[in-house]
C-alpha cells in the first residue's frame, strides 16, 4: 500500500489561508500542494518567507517539506505556511522554540478583513452623500 514514514506535522494560519505543513528528514525539497515552490510562488520575497523559519533554526537543506494550502491570497498562504513550518519544528525539537519565538514566527497574525455592515457599501465605506 503506502509507504508510511515518520513525520512532524503543524497546522499554520494567516488571513483566511489555512496550511498543513509536513516535514520529513530529507534534502530540502518543499512541495506545496504537489507543486515545487517555485512554480507554486512567483515572488523571491514569499519564497523567503516560507524559508525563514528553517534559516532561523539552521535547519536548511535537513528536512523535505509536504504542504497543503488553501484559501486567500498568495501572501496570506506564504504566511501561514511559514506558521505551519514553525510549529512542526517545535515538535522536531523545543530548543528551536526561544529562536522561533524571538523572530515572531510562532504568534498567529490576527488581522482579518473586516465584515461589511448593513447600509455601508463596504465594511466603513458609507454611500456617498447628497445634499440635493
Amino acid at each position: 500500500m503506502y509507504d508510511t514514514k515518520p513525520y512532524f506535522y503543524g497546522t499554520g494560519r494567516r488571513k483566511s489561508s489555512v496550511a498543513r505543513v509536513r516535514i520529513l528528514p530529507g534534502t530540502g525539497v518543499i512541495t506545496i500542494n504537489g507543486r515545487d515552490i517555485d512554480d507554486y510562488f512567483g515572488l523571491d520575497t514569499l519564497k523567503l518567507i516560507v524559508r525563514q523559519p528553517l534559516e532561523a533554526t539552521e535547519t536548511t537543506g535537513k528536512f523535505d517539506l509536504i504542504v497543503r494550502v488553501g484559501g486567500g491570497g498568495v501572501a496570506g498562504q506564504a504566511g501561514a505556511i511559514r506558521h505551519g513550518l514553525s510549529r512542526a519544528l517545535l515538535q522536531v525539537s523545543p530548543e528551536y522554540r526561544p529562536v522561533l519565538k524571538a523572530a515572531g514566527f510562532l504568534t498567529r497574525d490576527p488581522r482579518m478583513k473586516e465584515r461589511k455592515k448593513y447600509g455601508l457599501k463596504a465594511a466603513r465605506r458609507a454611500p456617498q452623500f447628497s445634499k440635493r
